[in-house]
C-alpha cells in the first residue's frame, strides 16, 4: 500500500497537488473538507488519491464540519487533513481552540488569497497569518509553516503531519494563491527516504490511561477510540483524566500553562529559517512565502551593486522566531519587510528588533513584490 501511496519520481505539479501528495506521503489517511478557491484542487487530488490507498474522503455541509470531522478521525488514530482559504479558515476558528484543547494532531492548509471577506478568490495575499496565531479564543499556541516553493509544498506537508505527532497540536501550512497554483518540478523520494512520526501510543493497559497527563516533554501520548480506550475529551477546562474542572484556578493554570509551554519551551527544535548573506548585512530583508522569491533576487542584485544585503526568510512562522530576529537587528542598520497585507509579520519584527528601524513594504490585491521594488525600499531604508 504504501508503495502507490509516495509516487517516487520527478513530477511537474502544482502547488495545491504537490500538498496533497506530500499529506498521503506522510500517511494521511482522512480529508474533510469543502471546496474553495485556491484551494479547492487539493480537495480534488485528495478524493482520487485516498481511495487509492485505504483512505476516506468527506465532503462536509461546510468549513465548520470540515474541521470537527478532521478532529473526529484524528482521535480514531487516524492522520488527519483539511484544506481551505480565508472565509473557510474563519469559520474553523472555534474548531481549531476545540482541537487545541483537545490536544488533536492534524494538519489544517490555507492557500490565502486577498480579503477581508469573500475578497478576491483568485488572487493571492498574505493576509490571514495573524489570524493562524491569534484567530481562536483563549491562551494557545500554534504552529504554521509557510512555503515558497511547489517542492516546499510536498516537503512542507510532510513536515507539518510530522509536528502535529511531536506535540498534539493543530499544524498549518498558509501559502499563498500563487505557489497554490504555479507549477514546478517537484522530486518526490523513495518511501524509505522520508522521515515520518508516528503517534505516541500509551504504554499500560487502557483501563489505567490518563489521556491527559503529559510526560516530561508536555506531550500525552495519545489514545484512540476504537483502539480499547474510553475516556472523556472535552473543549471545557479539565484535569489529566479529562475530567471538566471549569471554576479550578488550579486545573486552568497548569492546562493552559501546558498547553502553551509544550511548543514555547520547543521553539528552538521547531523554528526553522533560510540565512543569506547575513553574516556582513547592513540591511536585511525578511520575508516569508512567494515574497521571499523576490526578496533572494532583490538581495543578490543589491550586492551587485554594492548595497550589502541580506535575507532572512522565515520557514515556520508561528512559533516567531524572535531571538534570530533579535540577534539579525543587533547587526543590521535597518530591516525591510515585504508582505503582501497591509503589515502583519513586520509588527511581530518589529517587537523583535526593538531600536532597529523596520519598514513595511506593502501590496495588497497586485502581483507579488518586485526585486527592484524591494531593492528600492533598501536604498530608502539606508539612508
Amino acid at each position: 500500500m504504501r508503495s502507490r501511496a509516495v509516487l517516487t519520481g520527478t513530477h511537474f505539479l502544482s502547488g495545491d497537488l504537490a500538498c496533497a501528495e506530500g499529506a498521503i506521503a506522510a500517511g494521511c489517511r482522512f480529508f474533510g473538507g469543502y471546496p474553495i478557491t485556491p484551494a479547492t484542487e487539493i480537495a480534488e487530488r485528495m478524493s482520487r488519491r485516498l481511495v487509492e490507498v485505504g483512505g476516506v474522503y468527506i465532503q462536509m455541509e461546510d468549513e465548520i464540519g470540515s474541521l470537527a470531522a478532521v478532529i473526529g478521525a484524528s482521535y480514531t488514530g487516524k492522520k488527519a487533513m483539511t484544506a481551505t482559504s480565508g472565509p473557510g479558515f474563519s469559520l474553523m476558528q472555534e474548531n481549531i481552540g476545540l482541537a487545541v484543547m483537545t490536544e488533536a494532531p492534524l494538519v489544517i492548509v490555507n492557500i490565502m488569497r486577498g480579503g477581508p471577506s469573500t475578497g478576491q478568490p483568485t488572487m493571492p495575499g498574505q493576509q490571514d497569518v495573524m489570524q493562524a496565531k491569534w484567530g481562536s479564543h483563549g491562551d494557545y499556541e500554534i504552529i504554521a509553516l509557510a512555503p515558497s516553493s511547489v517542492q516546499e509544498m510536498f516537503d512542507l506537508t510532510i513536515d507539518c503531519f510530522n509536528l502535529a505527532e511531536s506535540y498534539r497540536v493543530p499544524v498549518m501550512l498558509l501559502a499563498d494563491e500563487i505557489i497554490g497554483h504555479m507549477s514546478e518540478r517537484v522530486k518526490i523520494p523513495a518511501p524509505e527516504e522520508i522521515t515520518i512520526v508516528d503517534r505516541k501510543k500509551p504504554k499500560g493497559p487502557p483501563n489505567e490511561y490518563q489521556p491527559f497527563k503529559p510526560d516530561d516533554d508536555l506531550v500525552p501520548p495519545m489514545g484512540c477510540f476504537g483502539e480499547g480506550y474510553r475516556f472523556h475529551a472535552t473543549g471545557l477546562t479539565h484535569d489529566e483524566k479529562g475530567a471538566p474542572k471549569t471554576v479550578s484556578v488550579e486545573e486552568q493554570t497548569k492546562l493552559v500553562r501546558r498547553l502553551c509551554d509544550k511548543i514555547r519551551k520547543n521553539t528552538h527544535k521547531i523554528v526553522r529559517v533560510q540565512e543569506v548573506m547575513l553574516e556582513d548585512a547592513e540591511v536585511a530583508i525578511l520575508a516569508y512565502g512567494i515574497t521571499s522569491r523576490a526578496a533572494l533576487s532583490a538581495v543578490r542584485k543589491a550586492r551587485k551593486e554594492g548595497i550589502k544585503a541580506g535575507l532572512l526568510r522565515l520557514i515556520t512562522i508561528w512559533p516567531f522566531p524572535t531571538e534570530l530576529v533579535a540577534k539579525m537587528a543587533d547587526h543590521v542598520t535597518a530591516i525591510v519587510v515585504p508582505e503582501m497585507n497591509y503589515g502583519q509579520i513586520v509588527r511581530e519584527v518589529e517587537r523583535a528588533a526593538k531600536t532597529t528601524p523596520v519598514s513595511l513594504l506593502s501590496k495588497l490585491g497586485e502581483e507579488p513584490h518586485r526585486p527592484s521594488e524591494i531593492i528600492t525600499a533598501m536604498r530608502k531604508a539606508l539612508q
